[in-house]
């Protein structure tokens, strides 16, 4: 099944040199949208794509390039800050403008002369959170994180007899969803009570920890009583960014039964800047089945397209600086590709009910764990629940984190034949 075109063709260059560095996050094949003006300045905010280490800013681009009929209207809400309004109109509207900004930006292109003048250096931007968020939602997706929180909890039942069959969820807050950079602060709460006490506590959070996963952007909505089909899901969900579901353990522990997090998720939610588009990721999706044995999805989860490619091979990775350490240290590897879960299912499940989604609503993936040893998406798993202390390269040691830990979320999609496709980051720090 090709789903690719000419926009991913792995040997297409850029005029924007850095755009074409073997290590680039944002090569001419991604063009992810981002919401961002001049840092120390009170601009009017304005979408952005980036290409290399540079945006190219869409407000400057459309006052001063010329381009083909119909793209001046694609992009008069993105020169407003309106990433909502674009999601809206669709996937037509959506590969237009990719493939018209990959003409334009490519070598040799005649409006590259005139969008030389619409780049900015990443490095002296001010980046927002990329659209307007009116929902969202978290789900449970990581089959190998859900069985290694439910071994702690249930040693001879770790996963609860709904798990492989109905995707998992919650309502978060949008009100502290922060973009990369965001200072996250200590949560107060109640705990358990001690051993011997009958009273619990009340104070900051001790068992503070992050959670690696993918956040899921709408495109198209859906009205209200009109559940969306799998084949519209897939070609509704806008882009992702990575997300950090930060978590406070000890808080958790105490206020989840019976109706699940409150106080334990509501502080904080770290997002990176940049949406990669679901055409742009469209040379990385594989094919996906649950296991021979293991309950298959309901008809109303099942689709051609999502079993040949609904899968997608992303590689994800959690970094952390401690106040002591030069450089960040890598603290885990896995890969999207084991969701049990896929993108569609979440957006089809999610409306099944009759729930309308929004362009713009977010939809987290639940933390992505892998298989194997030491591929725990968060602290819970990497340290066994607290009992095995992670040594880093300083000597220090992390059960949970400490006050000035810096988190960062990393996500790539590299492969034989394929441009470099990369997330960003996000990044968050402690700040007591």
């Amino acid at each position: 099944m090709n789903l690719t075109d000419a926009t991913h063709d792995p040997k297409l260059r850029s005029w924007v040199e850095s755009a074409n560095a073997a290590d680039t996050d944002f090569p001419i094949q991604n063009l992810p949208y981002g919401r961002f003006r001049r840092a120390k300045t009170d601009e009017p905010w304005r979408i952005g794509v980036a290409i290399g280490d540079q945006i190219l800013d869409l407000k400057l681009a459309a006052e001063q390039c010329p381009w083909g009929d119909g793209v001046p209207e694609l992009l008069r809400p993105l020169s407003d800050g309106d990433l909502n309004t674009f999601m809206a109109l669709g996937l037509d509207a959506r590969k237009r403008l990719r493939e018209a900004l990959s003409t334009a930006l490519a070598e040799g292109s005649d409006q590259g002369p005139f969008l030389e003048l619409c780049l900015l250096p990443q490095d002296q931007a001010q980046m927002a959170l990329p659209c307007a968020i009116g929902d969202y939602t978290d789900f449970y997706t990581g089959i190998h994180h859900a069985t290694a929180v439910g071994k702690l909890f249930r040693p001879d039942n770790p996963l609860l007899p709904n798990y492989k069959w109905v995707p998992i969820g919650y309502h978060g807050r949008v009100s502290s969803i922060g973009v990369s950079g965001q200072q996250v602060k200590r949560p107060m709460g109640q705990t358990a009570p001690a051993a011997g006490d009958t009273t619990p506590a009340f104070g900051p959070c001790k068992r503070l920890d992050y959670e690696l996963e993918l956040g899921i952007l709408v495109g198209t909505g859906n009205e209200l009583g009109s559940p969306k089909t799998m084949e519209q899901a897939e070609t509704d969900w806008f882009g992702l960014v990575l997300l950090n579901d930060w978590s406070a353990r000890d808080i958790q522990a105490w206020e989840y039964q019976p109706l699940g997090p409150f106080l334990s998720k509501n502080f904080a939610t770290t997002i990176s800047p940049w949406v990669v588009t679901r055409e742009a990721l469209l040379p990385y999706r594989v094919p996906f089945a649950h296991p021979s044995g293991e309950p298959q999805p309901l008809p109303y989860l099942n689709a051609a397209l999502d079993a040949a490619a609904g899968a997608m091979d992303i590689t994800l990775e959690v970094w952390l600086q401690t106040a002591q350490m030069g450089a960040p240290q890598k603290l885990m590897q896995s890969n999207f590709r084991d969701s049990w879960w896929t993108v569609a299912q979440l957006l089809t499940h999610h409306t099944a009910g009759g729930c309308n989604l929004q362009p713009g609503d977010l939809l987290g993936s639940g933390t992505q764990s892998g298989p194997a040893p030491g591929q725990g998406g968060s602290l819970l798993e990497l340290t066994n629940g607290g009992k095995a202390p992670l040594t880093l390269s300083t000597g220090e040691t992390r059960t949970f984190l400490q006050d000035g830990d810096t988190v960062i979320l990393r996500a790539v999609c590299s492969g034989p034949g394929k441009a470099r496709i990369g997330l960003g980051e996000a990044r968050g720090t402690i700040v007591g």
